[in-house]
């Protein structure tokens, strides 16, 4: 196995670095991998955006405020600031080190406050104001904790040839508590859509706080070898250096073009929630359920990616990832029951599991070494932007034409994708995991 130098010139770094020997061995990287998924796995489900958290506020919107399907869509833009936002807080991550703690710090210090923040919003009585304020609060403070964990991940993954592995980690890590905290996260709005609204809101808030306590207690006793083995380049190069080496990389601006169409998707969000909860009369729980086997779909594909990126070329993985994610709504043409929308979210999820390990794999290689925290944030908001800005086109597309032109417009912008990856560099697409060092950006 190859790995990547991450010595950095203080002049230009060329496009591709010699060979070296490994530092470790396969399994010890891969051990420090998974320890780096745990703290993204508690961030994941900690997350107001999703389901632990995020679906019971939007049933919540929707069935206590009866705000319509525009309305929450608006909602989730706003609260979506700091996740939209958060490549600052990532270009923040390369460039400063908090006490000397480094990524330590960032957990152990971002991890307390952001359990407070929690703790304070439980007890706020709830609002449309009070909801809004209390996820941008924690999500701020969530943000800075996810821009240290998903830096250590890349890090790891960039210097020893292991991208496609380390995107399999950070897909992972995404995917196993979506499963688990949107189907428990529909259950929790139906348990507590009898109680009163104060107590609904403090259940909801008081566990994040729980989460982010294991975060902190993550960052003061987690393993020195996770934290050790990511030390990255941070600080050799002043603010607009720093700021000119990923502004003058171009290859950035085509993964993250890629990305936006990838993730804009107007039948994935709010309407189709709304789709199942009004058109076929799915439960709260139903709905929790639907976005756990989305979830549960791409999974056993993304497993398979960390095997198969070792094997194929990212170039192949990247252009079938893409043809079988293109009709990946498609179903919903068929589909007139929650059973059938049940099964079809499963085949949803494997439909799309290989074009998104290979997104995320692609966005590893191509990050310019000392800026993992930079790259690793723009893709949350990359995804993030892209996702609310499909929920408000999605609302408005299934108030005047019905859901089935949500998943028209959809399949169309997937298609998209495919003459940008003609655009490509090949140098970074044309070898396997562990055949060729990770690129460097001059």
């Amino acid at each position: 196995m190859a790995e990547a130098a991450i010595t950095i010139e203080a002049t230009a770094i060329p496009d591709q670095e010699p060979d070296r020997a490994p530092d470790a061995s396969m399994a010890q990287r891969m051990g420090v991998l998974l320890s780096g998924g745990v703290v993204l796995v508690l961030l994941q489900f900690a997350s107001p955006a999703v389901g632990l958290i995020g679906l019971p506020i939007t049933f919540f919107l929707k069935n206590k405020l009866h705000l319509d399907a525009q309305a929450v869509a608006n909602f989730n833009l706003f609260a979506s600031i700091p996740l939209i936002l958060s490549f600052l807080i990532g270009f923040l991550r390369d460039r400063w080190n908090p006490f000397g703690l480094g990524d330590r710090g960032y957990l152990t210090i971002f991890g307390a406050m952001t359990a407070v923040g929690f703790a304070i919003v439980a007890f706020l009585p709830p609002s449309y104001a009070t909801l809004l304020f209390g996820v941008l609060l924690v999500s701020s403070g969530l943000m800075v904790c996810s821009s240290a964990a998903r830096a250590l991940t890349s890090a790891i993954g960039q210097k020893n040839a292991v991208t496609g592995m380390a995107g399999t980690i950070v897909n992972l890590a995404s995917l196993l508590p979506d499963a688990a905290s949107f189907a428990l996260g529909g259950f929790l709005s139906q348990a507590l859509e009898g109680h009163e609204a104060a107590m609904a809101a403090r259940a909801i808030f008081l566990l994040g706080a729980g989460l982010m306590i294991a975060v902190m207690l993550f960052g003061l006793f987690g393993p020195r070898r996770l934290f050790d083995a990511s030390v990255t380049t941070r600080g050799q190069f002043t603010f607009w250096a720093d700021v000119g080496r990923l502004a003058g990389h171009w290859p950035v601006y085509l993964v993250m073009l890629i990305y936006v169409i990838w993730q804009f998707g107007p039948a994935g969000g709010v309407a189709l929630q709304f789709h199942l909860a009004n058109d076929l009369h799915a439960t709260d729980a139903q709905v929790g359920l639907w976005y756990a086997l989305f979830s549960l779909g791409f999974i056993p594909v993304i497993t398979a990616y960390g095997w198969l990126c070792s094997k194929l070329k990212l170039r192949t993985l990247l252009w079938v990832g893409t043809l079988l994610a293109i009709p990946q709504f498609a179903p919903f043409f068929f589909i007139h029951s929650v059973r059938d929308s049940l099964v079809a979210a499963v085949v949803l999820g494997l439909l799309g599991g290989l074009g998104q390990g290979a997104y995320v794999d692609l966005a590893i290689r191509v990050t310019p070494k000392g800026l993992q925290g930079t790259m690793m944030m723009l893709l949350v908001s990359t995804y993030w932007f892209a996702y609310r800005g499909g929920d408000l086109l999605g609302a408005r597309l299934y108030k005047t034409g019905g859901f089935n032109t949500a998943v028209i417009v959809t399949i169309i912008v997937y298609a998209l994708i495919l003459p940008l990856l003609l655009l490509v560099p090949r140098r970074y697409i044309n070898s396997a995991d562990g055949q060729a060092p990770a690129e460097a950006a001059p």
